[in-house]
């Protein structure tokens, strides 16, 4: 979780170990993420008190990993965080994605779109099965590199920031132990906050032609309208299982 106890213009931490002021109630697993993370006690948040609760520590934004405590080494998805650079927008990451989602249909996979929130996007494609992130890491970076190799003008796959000007880094490294990622849902810390928002492909693929990139900034008012009308468009992310091919 990131802390914000000063406000969104204050300073602000990160914490991955769960405060030892907690509540009884809340729910903690001890993971081992290595020599250099150590072993963390994790908050498990699934459900309304304990969401609550980190409410109350300004735990404004919410960045999980990508598998789950029963299974830590096991990543439930694949995933492609698209960073623009600027002077390039969320637009241009929707031309990415909507990339990303043919290749995997190409292979015969389902993929899924969220903005980030901030200024980019991510993409999922579900597996929920026996992977370890020693598949997924390889492969997440084989893509990128493809999709650069394919688009060099508009792609990069490095991460070197003097590298990504006009471009979108399409970051890989997610796709491991260490790494985490804001949540679906998640607010973001800005001065009128918005919200990691699940997308339609037809909306990604809108914003691709139109080049408006406040079509895809949404408040958590109208993440809420969209909820409503729409239900959950992630929810297929926890339950799809994929198998990846081979490289």
């Amino acid at each position: 979780m990131v802390r914000f106890p000063d406000g969104v213009e204050g300073k602000h931490f990160f914490e991955k170990n769960s405060p030892g002021h907690r509540p009884e109630w809340v729910r903690t697993v001890p993971i081992d993420v290595g020599s250099r993370g150590g072993r963390i006690e994790f908050a498990v948040c699934d459900d309304l008190p304990t969401l609550v609760w980190l409410a109350q520590l300004a735990a404004i934004e919410l960045h999980p990993s990508l598998a789950s405590a029963a299974d830590y080494d096991r990543p439930s998805v694949l995933a492609f965080d698209l960073d623009p650079g600027e002077p390039a927008t969320i637009v241009e990451c929707c031309t990415v994605g909507v990339r990303i989602r043919d290749l995997f249909a190409e292979l015969g996979l389902e993929a899924f779109a969220k903005t980030s929130g901030s200024k980019g996007m991510q993409v999922y494609v579900p597996l929920n099965g026996e992977l370890t992130y020693e598949t997924t890491k390889p492969y997440s970076r084989a893509v990128a590199r493809a999709l650069e190799n394919a688009d060099p003008d508009l792609v990069t796959s490095q991460m070197t920031k003097s590298l990504r000007t006009g471009k979108v880094f399409v970051d890989w490294s997610q796709n491991t132990t260490t790494k985490t990622t804001v949540a679906v849902y998640s607010l973001r810390a800005r001065e009128q906050p918005t919200a990691s928002t699940p997308l339609a492909w037809d909306e990604v693929e809108a914003t691709a032609s139109s080049g408006d990139p406040g079509s895809l900034r949404f408040t958590a008012d109208q993440v809420l309208a969209r909820y409503e009308d729409r239900g959950d468009l992630f929810a297929p992310v926890l339950e799809l299982r994929q198998e990846l091919p081979s490289l």
